[in-house]
């Protein structure tokens, strides 16, 4: 049984960095392609990062390249999203996504077969 669950969100200053995590269960981390996506208050979702096998490479969202990571530590079957220079409009609750492939795009990663329950960011100017 696939499981995906999301941790480390909280509430911080803008500015602030924050690291989340996603415990993976279920199925083997170094396989398969991971997505992170959020969703703020009434808005809709948004892709904000894939980590996929081929080439090695990550995608990232315009509003979030440059100043968020996304790694993997396929020992410890987790993804971790890394969160540089949070603003308010990072506010949202952030999820883990797979859709057992080896790759994916930041259109897919808000809509995958696979996500967590999420975990809100909070961040007040």
């Amino acid at each position: 049984q696939v499981q995906l669950v999301e941790s480390g969100g909280r509430s911080v200053q803008s500015g602030e960095s924050l690291t989340l995590s996603c415990a993976i269960s279920g199925f083997t981390l170094e396989y398969y392609a991971m997505g992170w996506f959020r969703q703020a208050p009434g808005k809709e979702r948004e892709g904000v990062s894939c980590l996929i096998l081929e080439y090695g490479k990550s995608l990232y969202g315009d509003s979030v390249k440059g100043r968020f990571t996304t790694f993997r530590d396929p020992d410890e079957e987790m993804v971790y999203l890394q969160m540089n220079s949070l603003s308010p409009e990072d506010t949202a609750v952030y999820y883990c996504a797979t859709d057992l492939t080896r790759s994916c795009t930041l259109e897919r990663a808000v809509g995958m077969d696979y996500e967590g329950r999420g975990t809100l960011v909070t961040v007040s100017s």
